[in-house]
């Protein structure tokens, strides 16, 4: 992976290569992100470049053995730790990174670095009900690979996938190392929820912000799949929300059924809560509960998404909306009922609910609170 194989975050590809070229190598990295933002991708590219034989023009060579090797995941002082888990597991069976590296290594040349940890999970088959995790066995399986000397590399880097996944022991191990570690040793470690993460951890890495792909960067990538459609390059670009893996899944049509579907529980969380019909917004969070929890926080999102256009339509800049067919027929009447004083707290709460469940936390109990103070800001406006 080259700087230049990067989609869009030139100013953070430019940045890490300085930081390279002077010298200043933080044993610790933090690279924080939104879903599809391409921080795996950097973190791959930065190790590239800082241990090039070559490198030239402000990115690696690509060509150099230490690029070919990290380029396909194999350098021998290069370690991953992801979350994992698998059906059927024994107790007290111990689950690692390593029983999966084949299907990490296909996963990130498939994508280039771009997937989500729901498309992660799925590869590895764990249906609704398992989650990925890091448990404390990995994190002395860490202790144990970067005691040994380096085999090539002049670092021993340790890349660490989405750390917000670790339990308590794991996360105070890690604590440990980040605290004593060992001369020329780099970790990486990239989450997209900087907020679960003890603040110890944090004060002991250099923080990175990856921010969201801009539009035209998802523009550009929808029209080099072939669409010559501006209406609709424009349309599916702002639909993805800077996220390379969602603008993906909308260009293959993959997200047209969970689109509908979500918009089917939008507008019957909106009709319940304006007739005001608890029993029926209890029901509803009770059916929305039995879903998974990826498909619950997709729900969310597209609710976020509609509330938001719908309070466009209402300030009257209809130029400005996004929507088309069934969900521009239905908020185009719905818009009247969102204003100012509804807006922020209807966010506010749709926020509350992905902390939640991204939390784990029990989906009947997060969704009925939910449906019951959703109805309190659309109810009040009749």
């Amino acid at each position: 992976m080259r700087f230049a194989d990067i989609i869009g975050n030139g100013s953070v590809a430019k940045a890490l290569a300085s930081m390279a070229d002077s010298g200043r190598v933080a044993h610790a990295m933090l690279l924080y992100e939104n879903e599809g933002s391409g921080a795996l991708a950097l973190a791959m590219a930065y190790l590239q470049y800082l241990n090039c034989a070559n490198r030239h023009n402000g990115d690696s060579c690509g060509e150099c053995p230490s690029c070919r090797k990290i380029a396909a995941l194999a350098h021998p002082d290069l370690h991953f730790v992801f979350p994992v888990n698998k059906q059927g597991k024994k107790s007290g069976e111990v689950v690692r990174s390593d029983d999966f590296i084949e299907d990490w290594r296909e996963i990130v040349e498939s994508t280039g670095g771009y997937f989500s940890a729901q498309e992660w999970f799925d590869r590895l088959d764990l249906g609704k009900t398992l989650k990925g995790m890091i448990s404390a066995k990995e994190t002395d399986e860490i202790i144990r690979k970067l005691s040994f000397k380096s085999f090539e590399a002049e670092y021993k880097t340790m890349i660490i996938w989405l750390p917000e996944t670790m339990n308590e022991e794991a996360a105070n191990k890690i604590l440990k190392i980040l605290e004593e570690p060992w001369d020329k040793t780099l970790f990486i470690l990239i989450t997209e929820r900087a907020d679960r993460l003890l603040q110890t951890i944090l004060s002991r890495t250099q923080e990175v912000a990856v921010p969201r792909l801009q539009p035209e960067v998802l523009e550009s990538v929808v029209r080099e799949s072939g669409e010559s459609d501006e209406a609709k390059v424009r349309n599916i670009a702002r639909l993805a929300n800077g996220d390379l893996c969602e603008l993906r899944r909308l260009m293959a049509g993959a997200m047209d059924d969970v689109r509908h579907e979500s918009f089917e529980m939008f507008c019957a969380l909106m009709r319940f809560s304006y007739n005001d019909r608890h029993l029926e917004l209890i029901t509803w969070a009770e059916e929305l509960a039995q879903l998974t929890r990826e498909q619950q926080l997709s729900f969310l999102r597209h609710s976020a998404r509609l509330l938001r256009e719908s309070y466009v339509m209402h300030a009257g800049a209809m130029n400005a909306t996004y929507l088309w067919g069934e969900e521009a027929a239905f908020c185009n009447k719905f818009a009247p009922y969102i204003n100012s004083r509804n807006i922020e707290p209807l966010i506010g709460e749709i926020e509350m609910a992905m902390a939640q469940i991204g939390q784990n936390g029990n989906p009947k109990i997060v969704f009925t609170h939910f449906a019951l103070a959703v109805s309190k800001y659309i109810a009040r406006l009749q």
